[in-house]
Formats: C-alpha cells, sequence, structure tokens
C-alpha cells in the first residue's frame, strides 16, 4: 500500500510554473509535443503556416469559432479553447476579469 499522495497538476499549476494559460503557449506545446513543424502542424490543423505562426507569437487571436475548430482537430475540449481565445482578446484590450464558460443544452 502506497503512502504517496498523488500530485495535482492543473492549470494553476501550469500558469504558475510557465505563465498564463494562452493559445498561443497551448499551440506551441501541442506542437512541440508532437514534434512537429509549424508547416506539418499548420497542416493537420487546416491553416496556413503564416497563421499559425502569427498565432504562435500572440500576434493573432483566433475567433471563439476557429478555437472550437483547432481543439476539435486536437481531440481536445473545445469549451476550454474557447474561453482561452475570448480570455487572450480581453487581455490584449487590457480588461482584467476572468473568463469562464459552461455548456447549455
Amino acid at each position: 500500500m502506497s503512502t504517496k499522495k498523488s500530485v495535482k497538476y492543473g492549470t494553476k499549476e501550469f500558469e504558475r510554473d510557465i505563465g498564463e494559460l494562452t493559445i498561443a503557449r497551448m499551440l506551441v506545446a501541442h506542437r512541440l509535443g508532437e514534434e512537429m513543424n509549424q508547416k506539418e502542424f499548420a497542416k493537420l490543423l487546416g491553416i496556413t503556416s503564416a497563421s499559425l505562426c502569427d498565432m504562435e507569437k500572440g500576434r493573432k487571436i483566433p475567433s471563439p469559432t476557429r478555437a472550437a475548430k483547432i481543439a476539435r482537430k486536437l481531440g481536445m475540449f473545445e469549451l476550454s479553447w474557447i474561453e482561452m481565445a475570448i480570455q487572450d482578446q480581453l487581455r490584449k484590450d487590457k480588461i482584467y476579469c476572468k473568463v469562464s464558460l459552461e455548456e447549455v443544452s
């Protein structure tokens, strides 16, 4: 029987270690985790390499619709990516509040 406690590593811990969670950071982390270059990753997402580069550098923030499409292509939760896209836009506009969405039936 193990007496070790499980280590919880979620959004708060991620942000503590590397900074705020953004679309840019998530895209780069996912691409590097898959060991893909920008051209390959852009093709997987169905976008141009230039568009991916702009998103990874934080020069462009995807719309909620595009964020949802990216999440679907990556097999991830759409709601989280939509939240990040909205949060990134608010941060860019210097509106400091926390976005939290929930699905409705």
